[in-house]
Protein backbone atom coordinates (compact mmCIF):
# COMPACT_ATOMS: atom_id res chain seq x y z
CA UNK A 1 0.00 0.00 0.00
CA UNK A 2 1.73 3.33 -1.03
CA UNK A 3 1.82 5.68 2.22
CA UNK A 4 0.36 9.04 2.56
CA UNK A 5 1.78 11.56 4.28
CA UNK A 6 0.24 13.75 6.78
CA UNK A 7 0.16 16.44 4.61
CA UNK A 8 -2.09 14.39 1.78
CA UNK A 9 -3.89 13.25 4.96
CA UNK A 10 -4.79 16.66 5.70
CA UNK A 11 -5.07 17.77 2.33
CA UNK A 12 -7.95 14.93 1.95
CA UNK A 13 -9.68 15.14 4.83
CA UNK A 14 -9.88 19.29 4.36
CA UNK A 15 -11.11 18.70 0.63
CA UNK A 16 -13.66 16.21 1.78
CA UNK A 17 -15.18 18.88 4.60
CA UNK A 18 -15.64 21.30 1.71
CA UNK A 19 -17.79 19.01 -0.06
CA UNK A 20 -19.92 18.30 2.70
CA UNK A 21 -20.24 21.64 4.00
CA UNK A 22 -21.79 22.59 0.58
CA UNK A 23 -23.52 19.32 0.72
CA UNK A 24 -25.56 20.18 4.25
CA UNK A 25 -26.68 23.45 2.97
CA UNK A 26 -27.97 22.09 -0.42
CA UNK A 27 -29.88 19.03 1.91
CA UNK A 28 -31.22 20.93 4.22
CA UNK A 29 -32.48 23.47 1.72
CA UNK A 30 -34.19 20.47 0.08
CA UNK A 31 -35.81 18.94 2.79
CA UNK A 32 -38.16 21.45 3.32
CA UNK A 33 -39.45 21.57 -0.64
CA UNK A 34 -40.76 18.63 -2.17
CA UNK A 35 -39.45 15.64 -2.37
CA UNK A 36 -39.32 13.09 -5.22
CA UNK A 37 -40.02 10.11 -3.47
CA UNK A 38 -39.95 6.43 -5.19
CA UNK A 39 -39.62 2.99 -3.79
CA UNK A 40 -36.45 0.18 -4.54
CA UNK A 41 -36.77 -3.15 -3.26
CA UNK A 42 -40.48 -2.45 -1.33
CA UNK A 43 -42.33 -0.02 0.10
CA UNK A 44 -40.26 0.75 3.07
CA UNK A 45 -36.69 1.30 1.32
CA UNK A 46 -36.81 4.98 -0.18
CA UNK A 47 -35.20 7.06 -2.38
CA UNK A 48 -35.48 10.77 -3.29
CA UNK A 49 -34.32 13.45 -5.62
CA UNK A 50 -31.85 14.31 -2.97
CA UNK A 51 -30.13 10.92 -2.69
CA UNK A 52 -29.40 10.98 -6.68
CA UNK A 53 -28.18 14.49 -6.36
CA UNK A 54 -26.57 14.31 -3.39
CA UNK A 55 -24.53 10.83 -4.95
CA UNK A 56 -23.91 12.50 -8.07
CA UNK A 57 -22.33 15.56 -6.83
CA UNK A 58 -20.16 13.49 -4.34
CA UNK A 59 -18.54 11.17 -7.45
CA UNK A 60 -17.62 14.13 -9.98
CA UNK A 61 -15.74 15.36 -7.05
CA UNK A 62 -14.06 12.50 -6.30
CA UNK A 63 -13.34 11.24 -10.33
CA UNK A 64 -11.82 14.76 -10.25
CA UNK A 65 -9.80 14.66 -7.33
CA UNK A 66 -8.92 10.98 -7.56
CA UNK A 67 -9.46 9.61 -11.07
CA UNK A 68 -7.91 6.75 -10.27
CA UNK A 69 -9.83 5.46 -7.82
CA UNK A 70 -13.23 3.28 -7.86
CA UNK A 71 -16.16 4.53 -6.32
CA UNK A 72 -19.06 2.17 -4.35
CA UNK A 73 -22.20 4.05 -4.41
CA UNK A 74 -25.92 2.81 -2.96
CA UNK A 75 -27.67 4.52 -5.99
CA UNK A 76 -25.87 3.42 -9.18
CA UNK A 77 -23.50 6.43 -9.95
CA UNK A 78 -20.92 4.46 -9.00
CA UNK A 79 -18.31 1.67 -10.30
CA UNK A 80 -19.08 -2.41 -9.56
CA UNK A 81 -15.11 -3.24 -8.17
CA UNK A 82 -14.20 -6.79 -8.10
CA UNK A 83 -11.21 -6.16 -5.64
CA UNK A 84 -10.21 -3.55 -2.82
CA UNK A 85 -6.57 -3.32 -4.84
CA UNK A 86 -5.54 0.88 -5.15
CA UNK A 87 -7.96 3.34 -4.25
CA UNK A 88 -11.66 2.60 -3.24
CA UNK A 89 -14.42 5.52 -2.36
CA UNK A 90 -17.41 4.40 -0.42
CA UNK A 91 -20.53 6.94 -0.74
CA UNK A 92 -23.65 7.31 1.09
CA UNK A 93 -25.64 10.12 -0.31
CA UNK A 94 -28.30 10.28 2.27
CA UNK A 95 -28.03 7.67 4.93
CA UNK A 96 -31.61 7.03 6.62
CA UNK A 97 -33.36 8.25 4.00
CA UNK A 98 -36.98 7.03 5.66
CA UNK A 99 -35.81 9.30 8.65
CA UNK A 100 -34.86 12.14 6.21
CA UNK A 101 -37.91 12.10 4.52
CA UNK A 102 -40.40 11.69 7.27
CA UNK A 103 -39.11 12.69 10.62
CA UNK A 104 -36.72 15.18 9.13
CA UNK A 105 -33.31 14.03 11.62
CA UNK A 106 -31.49 11.09 12.33
CA UNK A 107 -29.93 10.75 8.86
CA UNK A 108 -26.08 11.42 7.49
CA UNK A 109 -23.83 11.59 4.76
CA UNK A 110 -21.58 9.16 5.01
CA UNK A 111 -17.74 9.32 3.23
CA UNK A 112 -14.95 6.94 3.21
CA UNK A 113 -11.78 6.29 1.55
CA UNK A 114 -9.99 2.61 1.40
CA UNK A 115 -6.26 2.14 0.02
CA UNK A 116 -5.62 -1.82 -0.70
CA UNK A 117 -8.54 -2.75 1.45
CA UNK A 118 -6.61 -0.63 4.11
CA UNK A 119 -9.27 2.09 6.26
CA UNK A 120 -7.71 5.14 5.64
CA UNK A 121 -10.36 8.43 6.20
CA UNK A 122 -13.99 8.50 6.73
CA UNK A 123 -16.39 11.03 7.08
CA UNK A 124 -20.25 10.91 8.75
CA UNK A 125 -22.30 14.00 8.56
CA UNK A 126 -24.95 14.51 11.17
CA UNK A 127 -26.65 16.91 8.64
CA UNK A 128 -29.20 18.51 10.58
CA UNK A 129 -26.79 19.48 13.71
CA UNK A 130 -24.18 20.07 10.84
CA UNK A 131 -21.20 17.98 12.81
CA UNK A 132 -19.14 16.17 10.51
CA UNK A 133 -17.50 13.16 12.18
CA UNK A 134 -14.41 12.43 10.51
CA UNK A 135 -10.54 11.46 11.09
CA UNK A 136 -8.69 7.76 10.53
CA UNK A 137 -5.30 5.85 11.84
CA UNK A 138 -2.89 8.61 10.89
CA UNK A 139 -4.75 11.74 12.30
CA UNK A 140 -7.70 10.58 15.16
CA UNK A 141 -10.84 11.06 15.20
CA UNK A 142 -12.59 14.34 15.51
CA UNK A 143 -16.24 15.92 15.73
CA UNK A 144 -15.82 19.26 13.40
CA UNK A 145 -12.42 20.53 15.21
CA UNK A 146 -13.24 18.44 18.51
CA UNK A 147 -11.15 15.70 19.09
CA UNK A 148 -12.54 12.67 20.40
CA UNK A 149 -11.43 10.04 22.91
CA UNK A 150 -11.89 6.24 23.15
CA UNK A 151 -15.35 5.95 24.82
CA UNK A 152 -15.03 3.71 28.36
CA UNK A 153 -15.06 0.48 27.78
CA UNK A 154 -18.11 -1.21 29.22
CA UNK A 155 -19.86 -4.46 29.58
CA UNK A 156 -23.24 -4.69 27.09
CA UNK A 157 -25.38 -4.68 30.89
CA UNK A 158 -23.71 -1.55 31.18
CA UNK A 159 -25.16 0.27 28.44
CA UNK A 160 -27.61 0.83 25.43
CA UNK A 161 -27.58 -1.40 22.42
CA UNK A 162 -28.75 -0.05 18.90
CA UNK A 163 -30.21 -2.68 16.91
CA UNK A 164 -31.94 -3.34 13.57
CA UNK A 165 -35.79 -3.10 14.02
CA UNK A 166 -36.90 -5.20 11.48
CA UNK A 167 -34.36 -8.71 13.04
CA UNK A 168 -35.12 -7.28 16.23
CA UNK A 169 -38.98 -7.54 15.77
CA UNK A 170 -38.37 -11.34 14.25
CA UNK A 171 -35.76 -12.50 16.92
CA UNK A 172 -33.10 -12.91 14.03
CA UNK A 173 -29.25 -13.18 15.29
CA UNK A 174 -30.20 -13.01 18.57
CA UNK A 175 -30.73 -9.54 18.98
CA UNK A 176 -33.94 -10.19 21.17
CA UNK A 177 -31.64 -11.71 23.69
CA UNK A 178 -29.37 -9.10 23.14
CA UNK A 179 -31.72 -6.51 23.50
CA UNK A 180 -32.83 -8.24 27.19
CA UNK A 181 -29.18 -8.31 28.35
CA UNK A 182 -28.08 -4.73 27.76
CA UNK A 183 -29.12 -2.15 30.12
CA UNK A 184 -31.15 -0.49 27.08
CA UNK A 185 -32.43 -1.15 23.51
CA UNK A 186 -33.04 1.48 20.86
CA UNK A 187 -33.79 1.56 17.31
CA UNK A 188 -32.28 4.07 15.27
CA UNK A 189 -33.30 3.44 11.66
CA UNK A 190 -29.89 4.59 10.29
CA UNK A 191 -26.03 3.57 10.39
CA UNK A 192 -24.58 7.29 10.72
CA UNK A 193 -26.48 8.32 13.45
CA UNK A 194 -26.37 4.88 14.98
CA UNK A 195 -22.13 4.74 14.33
CA UNK A 196 -22.13 7.92 16.52
CA UNK A 197 -24.02 7.09 19.08
CA UNK A 198 -21.16 4.89 19.55
CA UNK A 199 -18.65 6.86 18.99
CA UNK A 200 -19.35 9.51 21.63
CA UNK A 201 -20.11 6.49 24.10
CA UNK A 202 -23.46 6.87 24.20
CA UNK A 203 -24.16 3.34 23.14
CA UNK A 204 -22.03 0.45 23.78
CA UNK A 205 -22.66 -1.28 20.79
CA UNK A 206 -24.94 -1.72 17.44
CA UNK A 207 -25.51 -4.42 14.63
CA UNK A 208 -27.63 -4.53 11.90
CA UNK A 209 -27.58 -6.08 8.02
CA UNK A 210 -25.59 -3.35 5.99
CA UNK A 211 -24.16 -2.95 2.44
CA UNK A 212 -20.64 -1.45 2.09
CA UNK A 213 -21.45 2.49 2.25
CA UNK A 214 -23.48 1.78 5.13
CA UNK A 215 -20.48 1.19 7.70
CA UNK A 216 -17.05 1.85 5.50
CA UNK A 217 -16.73 5.49 7.39
CA UNK A 218 -18.55 3.93 10.70
CA UNK A 219 -15.27 1.31 10.40
CA UNK A 220 -12.48 3.95 9.70
CA UNK A 221 -13.78 6.34 12.52
CA UNK A 222 -14.91 3.35 15.21
CA UNK A 223 -11.28 1.20 14.88
CA UNK A 224 -9.23 4.41 14.74
CA UNK A 225 -10.88 5.00 18.46
CA UNK A 226 -10.12 1.41 19.15
CA UNK A 227 -13.72 -0.19 19.24
CA UNK A 228 -14.11 -3.39 17.66
CA UNK A 229 -15.72 -3.77 14.22
CA UNK A 230 -16.78 -7.16 12.31
CA UNK A 231 -19.52 -9.41 11.39
CA UNK A 232 -21.97 -10.95 13.96
CA UNK A 233 -19.81 -14.09 13.98
CA UNK A 234 -17.03 -12.12 14.77
CA UNK A 235 -15.02 -12.12 11.64
CA UNK A 236 -13.54 -9.34 9.27
CA UNK A 237 -16.35 -7.77 6.90
CA UNK A 238 -16.67 -7.94 3.44
CA UNK A 239 -16.06 -4.50 1.80
CA UNK A 240 -17.90 -5.56 -1.31
CA UNK A 241 -20.78 -7.42 0.09
CA UNK A 242 -23.87 -7.30 2.70
CA UNK A 243 -22.69 -7.64 5.87
CA UNK A 244 -24.35 -8.46 9.61
CA UNK A 245 -22.13 -5.59 10.86
CA UNK A 246 -21.18 -5.56 14.99
CA UNK A 247 -19.64 -2.31 16.30
CA UNK A 248 -19.32 -2.17 20.05
CA UNK A 249 -16.72 -2.02 22.98
CA UNK A 250 -14.46 -4.78 23.57
CA UNK A 251 -16.71 -5.73 26.54
CA UNK A 252 -20.11 -5.35 24.82
CA UNK A 253 -18.56 -6.95 21.63
CA UNK A 254 -17.59 -10.18 23.82
CA UNK A 255 -20.87 -10.38 25.43
CA UNK A 256 -22.62 -10.43 22.51
CA UNK A 257 -20.93 -12.48 20.71
CA UNK A 258 -21.78 -15.08 23.78
CA UNK A 259 -25.17 -14.31 23.10
CA UNK A 260 -25.44 -15.08 19.30
CA UNK A 261 -23.46 -17.77 19.52
CA UNK A 262 -25.68 -19.22 22.44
Amino acid sequence: MSTLSPFEIQEIDQTVLMWLDELQKATMAAMNQHLDVATKHDARDLVTNVDKSNEQTINKYIRKFDPDAQIVSEEGFGDKPISMAGHVWFVDPIDGTMNFYKQHDDFAIMIALYIDNQPILGWIMDVVNNIVYHGGPQMGVFANQLRLYPPENDALNQGIVLLSGARLLYGMFGYDEIAKSALGYRVIGAAGPSFIRVLRGQAVGYSSKMMSWDFAAGQVLAKTLGLIVSDIDGKQLDMLSSNIVLVATNRAHRDILALHRS
